[in-house]
């Protein structure tokens, strides 16, 4: 399985309150890796030269923006 990174947006406000007065938190919402390939994939459709050049189809743009993401959590990951 792919380290998504996380949530792209998380938040400390409790989801789920308990009657003893627990409360639980849970991630919803985009991954930390989805919020990375919609960035790249939003570039890469900006470039029509890219776009031209290459010929891809959408799915193939998908992947390589999916694959940045992935460049980007390692990155990330070897930074902390």
């Amino acid at each position: 399985m792919t380290d998504d990174g996380g949530p792209a947006f998380p938040s400390d406000t409790p989801i789920e309150f308990y009657e003893s007065g627990e409360t639980k938190r849970r991630a919803s919402g985009m991954t930390l890796r989805d919020w990375f390939a919609g960035q790249a994939l939003a570039g890469i459709l900006a470039n029509s030269d890219f776009i031209r050049a290459t010929k891809e189809s959408g799915m193939s743009m998908s992947e390589n923006a999916y694959a940045y993401a992935d460049a980007m959590l390692k990155a990330r990951e070897e930074q902390a």
